[in-house]
């Protein structure tokens, strides 16, 4: 046995085959629900699995994933990962035009998709010539046509495929494809090894202890532990940070949860019924809904089961920890840095706030690096985040990305991340934000997740982003997009000002604001910075 996903899945199925793996709330309160054992997932994998093989799916093949989050994501995903072929998850709000990209650049040849979206996956489709079989979830909505490729039913695909395994050896090596957006440009695809992403994504087995020292101790693990947690990833399992959360939760033996959408109050009712001990989010655009719930319309549900909250792909802000912190007091917050192309990279320690910035106690094979020599800053330098070893191969069908982001320094692979930061005489990383987002004002340069933090502190302030916009004198502008509380009093550019100007310096305030009824982020939290910085251009107090 490798550090192969699929057969690391096997090995916990066959240990605690009977133990709860999965349960998916579809719409919570009403009493529609899945639960699956290992034994039982494993199966739906192999139906789904063989199916897939039966209609010229092989090893090395992409298939795309573009499905809510449910038991077919997981089913479809360890599908592909027993006969070796690799799984691309598809942001399910794309559009056409984009849906058409990225299915030509990704070279699916199998979708599996949720019949919600069969209009978009019929327009994409004629304009990706390699995608030749879908599987579709679900009852397609009436008077919608369908795809000129005529899909086969979920029920179907599985009612013909067997239960049992018999899929053949696997390797470390396999793939997996991570389609990232970013906050610029158009979708990149990041190849991984099973093996480099069992180490970085998932922490080998153990994400907070030590790592195992061979593919078998995974299940002796759990042989040897008890069950009783329960993983809730909260955001879109096509983003990678909930994928990894639930891998990790399956390495455990343990419980993962879901719902088909994050809904705050169907989030903490579940919590409470499944006595869920871990949630991962991205953000204050996840957290602070839960914090109005709790404060709100579910004051006093339970969660005296969370262990822990933890944050990936935003930052969540020093006022939003706190309010929650109160509500909850007894969980752990943890602001996680990693990205797509990293896995995980470390945790922010207590000491970071909108006075000391984004600080990180960062893993022993992350560094800050001169992003022109690749050489590690001294302390007090400014660079670029890096990763060595086990980091992924590089950017499907993009060599000069891959050459640009990815390099080879003391026979070490590296992986260059798109985040600025310093770091300090006790190796503690400073992250600045990302180099793409720094606004250039006058020579001085500001990034946008500082000002975004204070603005954040401000108690009528429910959101914000940060752009930088021409300026004649200056070359740029700071220029903030401001959502406020409901309700709240009304707040100008003046009192932004003021706010701000008790937690940063002069030249980092903003001089233009707009406000908006709501701001713009993906499903999974993330900032849209395209949106803001149109937006901010567009106009709004000066």
């Amino acid at each position: 046995m490798e550090y192969n996903l699929a057969d690391l899945f096997e090995s916990i199925a066959d240990t605690v085959p009977d133990r709860e793996a999965l349960v998916y709330l579809d719409h919570p309160g009403t009493g529609a629900e899945r639960r699956l054992t290992y034994a039982e997932l494993d199966r739906a994998a192999n139906r789904l699995a063989h199916h897939l093989r039966g209609q010229g799916v092989g090893p090395g093949q992409h298939v795309g994933l573009h499905l809510y989050n449910g038991v077919e994501y997981l089913q479809t995903l360890y599908a592909c990962l027993k006969i070796r072929a690799v799984p691309v998850n598809v942001n399910y709000r794309y559009v056409a035009d984009e849906l058409a990209y990225l299915y030509r650049d990704a070279d699916l040849v199998a979708l599996v998709y949720d019949a919600e979206f069969t209009e978009r996956v019929a327009a994409a489709l004629p304009r990706a010539a390699r995608l030749r079989h879908l599987v579709r979830v679900g009852t397609p909505p009436a008077g919608v046509a369908g795809p000129h490729l005529v899909p086969v039913p979920l029920a179907d695909a599985e009612a013909a495929g067997s239960p049992e395994r018999g899929f053949g050896p696997r390797s470390g090596d396999d793939r997996i494809v991570i389609y990232t957006g970013g906050t610029t440009g158009m979708p990149k695809g990041v190849v991984w090894r099973h093996e480099d992403l069992f180490f970085s994504g998932m922490g080998g087995g153990a994400p907070t202890g030590e790592p195992v020292g061979h593919p078998a101790e995974l299940a002796e693990r759990v042989a040897a532990g008890g069950d009783g947690l329960a993983f809730f990833p909260a955001p879109p399992l096509m983003h990678g940070t909930s994928t990894l959360t639930a891998f990790i939760a399956f390495h455990f033996g343990q419980k993962v949860v879901l719902h088909r959408k994050f809904t705050p109050e169907d989030v903490l009712r579940t919590v409470a019924r499944e006595r869920v001990t871990s949630v991962s989010l991205v953000g204050d655009a996840m957290l602070r809904p839960l914090v109005d719930a709790l404060g709100g319309p579910l004051k006093g549900t339970d969660c005296s089961s969370l262990f822990s909250v933890s944050s990936s792909g935003a930052i969540l802000s020093e006022t939003v920890r706190d309010q929650f912190a109160a509500l909850v007091p007894g969980a752990l917050l943890l602001n996680n840095f990693g990205s797509s192309e990293s896995g995980f990279n470390g945790t922010a320690t207590e000491d970071s706030g909108p006075d000391k910035g984004f600080r990180l106690r960062v893993n022993s094979r992350t560094a800050v690096v001169d992003p022109a020599t690749h050489e590690p800053v001294a302390a007090g330098g400014t660079g670029r985040i890096a990763l060595r070893g086990h980091v992924p191969l590089g950017y499907y069908n993009d060599p000069q990305k891959t050459a640009e982001t990815f390099f080879e320094a003391d026979g070490d692979r590296w992986v260059l991340l798109g985040d600025m930061a310093t770091v300090d005489a006790e190796g503690i990383v400073t992250v600045l934000g990302r180099g793409s987002q720094c606004i250039n004002s006058g020579g001085e340069k500001i990034y946008p997740e500082e000002v975004e933090q204070a603005l954040k502190a401000h108690p009528d302030v429910y959101d914000a982003l940060v752009a930088g916009v021409p300026d004649e004198r200056w070359g740029s502008r700071v220029a903030a997009v401001v959502q406020l509380r409901a309700g709240s009093a009304p707040l100008d550019l003046a009192g932004v000002q003021d706010h701000c100007r008790t937690r940063l310096a002069g030249y980092k305030i903003p001089r233009a604001v707009v406000f908006t009824d709501r701001i713009r982020r993906s499903p999974s939290g993330k900032a849209d910075y395209r949106w803001a910085k149109a937006v901010a251009a567009a106009g709004g107090e000066s």
